[in-house]
């Protein structure tokens, strides 16, 4: 192996150690957020897909309402909690309005439905999506529909945002409507990575918000 096939080589296994290392993160943060919900608690899951985030948090007896645009995804998500009543299912992108809005799904969805449809998206300019094949999906004013949930449970226990991209309009709104401080943990995952343009924009809003909010109460580094 040549030295520039070594080098190549090495930082390959530096990125998926690094990816490894959120993702074990991730999921201890899960499982520390769940272990003190109860039941009564209200949780919304933004991007359910097909409900590995959605079934430790319903396996607390919180209510948990789950928003999931992309077609194939919210099939195996309505069969995996058909059976449990404190699952609310919303097969709908989540927004600054309401409305309908186009859907793009991965280049390789088809090879790998259940793996690509993470990757789908509402948001156009990102990597490795097919922005031809479009589905047009319901789209829910998520700032509207939050300040609804607040005025009627008084605080919202958890928020998981996994949106690919689509969460900075919105994490934006809920930090300019003040909307972070009646919620008790939030998490978002950011796609900067995929959306090259905005990542000045991520970058001036964490910077808000690490200035105004712990870590423990907003984590945008969630993954």
């Amino acid at each position: 192996m040549s030295d520039l096939d070594a080098k190549a080589a090495l930082e390959k296994f530096k990125r998926r150690h690094d990816r490894n290392m959120r993702a074990s993160h991730a999921k201890g943060y899960l499982l520390g957020i769940a272990s003190m919900l109860k039941p009564g608690d209200f949780v919304i899951d933004c991007g359910a897909n097909v409900g590995d985030v959605t079934e430790p948090l319903a396996a607390t007896g919180a209510t948990v309402h789950c928003f999931e645009p992309d077609p194939y995804a919210f099939k195996q998500l309505s069969k995996r909690f058909s059976d449990t009543p404190n699952v609310i299912l919303d097969n709908a992108a989540v927004g600054t309005e309401d409305g309908t809005i186009d859907l793009m799904r991965a280049d390789n969805f088809d090879d790998g439905p259940r793996g690509g449809s993470v990757k789908s998206t509402v948001l156009t300019g990102g990597r490795a999506i097919n922005e031809t094949n479009l589905i047009e999906v319901r789209l829910v004013n998520f700032i509207g529909f939050l300040q609804k949930m607040i005025a009627e449970h008084g605080e919202i226990a958890f928020v998981k945002m996994d949106i690919e991209g689509a969460e900075l309009d919105i994490l934006e709104a809920m930090d300019a409507e003040n909307l972070f401080a009646p919620i008790r943990c939030c998490v978002a995952e950011t796609h900067e990575r995929k959306f090259k343009a905005l990542r000045p924009r991520f970058k001036a809003l964490k910077q808000r918000i690490s200035e105004t909010y712990p870590l423990s109460k907003v984590n945008l580094n969630w993954i």
